[in-house]
Formats: C-alpha cells, sequence, structure tokens
C-alpha cells in the first residue's frame, strides 16, 4: 500500500525545500511539488503549459482536472510506497477532488496533511527574496496569499476532523523544520 503524505503552506513557507530534503535523505520517499509539476509542464511549452501559464502568472490556481490528473499521474508513477506531495489542496475543490479519488483506491493511505504555518511577513519576504520566476513578484504574491488563506479554514477543518491535520511552525531554520517534519513523517510509516 502506498502512504501519502500533503503538505500545505503559503508561498514561501518552505514546504518544497523542507520535502525535498526529506525525500533526499530518505531513499523510500519520493518527493513531487504541485508547483515544480505545474512549471516544468509551462517549460515544456506544451499546449497544456501554456494552459497553466495562464492561471499561474497570475497568481491563480490551475483548473481541478489538469492538478488532479498531474497528481494521480505522480502517484501511479512513483518509484516509491511514500509520497510526499507539497502544495496541494489548495481549494474545497481540489481536496474533493483528491478525497473522492482516494476513497476508490484501497492501494493508497492518506496518513497526513502537514501545514508548514508561517506569518505573511516571513512569506512575504521568502517569496520576493528568492524570486524564481515571474510570478514572484508583489502583486502576484497578495494574490497568492489571499487565495491560500481563503480557505484555509475550510480544508484544516476537513482534515482534523479525520484526525489527520499536522501544524509544524515554519519559522525556525529549514533544518529544524524538516527534521521535525521528518520525524512526524516516519512515526505514522
Amino acid at each position: 500500500m502506498k502512504k501519502l503524505f500533503l503538505i500545505i503552506g503559503a508561498p514561501g513557507s518552505g514546504k518544497t525545500t523542507d520535502a525535498e530534503l526529506i525525500a533526499e535523505q530518505n531513499d523510500v520517499i519520493t518527493h513531487y511539488s504541485t508547483g515544480d509539476m505545474l512549471r516544468a509542464e509551462v517549460a515544456s511549452k506544451s499546449a497544456l503549459g501554456s494552459k497553466i501559464n495562464n492561471y499561474i502568472s497570475k497568481g491563480l490556481i490551475v483548473p481541478i482536472e489538469i492538478a488532479i490528473k498531474t497528481i494521480i499521474n505522480a502517484i501511479r508513477n512513483a518509484p516509491t510506497d511514500i509520497i510526499i506531495i507539497d502544495g496541494y489542496p489548495r481549494s474545497m475543490e481540489q481536496l474533493h477532488a483528491l478525497d473522492e479519488y482516494l476513497s476508490n483506491d484501497p492501494s493508497l493511505e492518506l496518513c497526513s496533511v502537514i501545514e508548514v504555518a508561517v506569518s505573511e511577513e516571513t512569506a512575504r519576504d521568502r517569496v520576493l527574496g528568492r524570486a524564481r520566476g515571474t510570478d514572484d513578484n508583489t502583486e502576484v504574491f497578495d494574490n497568492r496569499m489571499k487565495v491560500y488563506i481563503e480557505p484555509l479554514v475550510d480544508i484544516k477543518a476537513f482534515y482534523n476532523a479525520k484526525n489527520i491535520l499536522k501544524v509544524i511552525s515554519g519559522e525556525g531554520s529549514i533544518k529544524e523544520i524538516a527534521h521535525e517534519m521528518e520525524t512526524f513523517i516516519k512515526s505514522k510509516i
């Protein structure tokens, strides 16, 4: 049975960096970032990539059909049985689409949803300081933050009710946060 961990957090919370570190240090864990998967599709200059770019360049959520297809393909093709996906879900629609898929697939267990919690100030400083792409500017950051925060209470309530939500502070050093997250993940596998 494959075990799935989802990591959510504001733009700049460090969720991708933390998950990458954990996967690098554990060859039984595969990490996928929804943002990286979508940016790679954009970089491929495919028709799908062009469609995706129309959304992410404005800080908007990529439509559910595209996101869920990307995630399910990644899960199916993962080389390990323990999978970390960061940056998903970002809306209740995404949450319900994944939950429906998981309820129909007995070979996959959602072990936990981990929120990397940071202040908006920390998130802003990190995103604007890294300037990874055209989507890392103040206007797009503000929109991405709004898009992240609006459904957060409902997302957390849903996973809390299933007793699988874990909140970790993202305000410390990368090493500290990744260690706490890794310890938690290992306790669940």
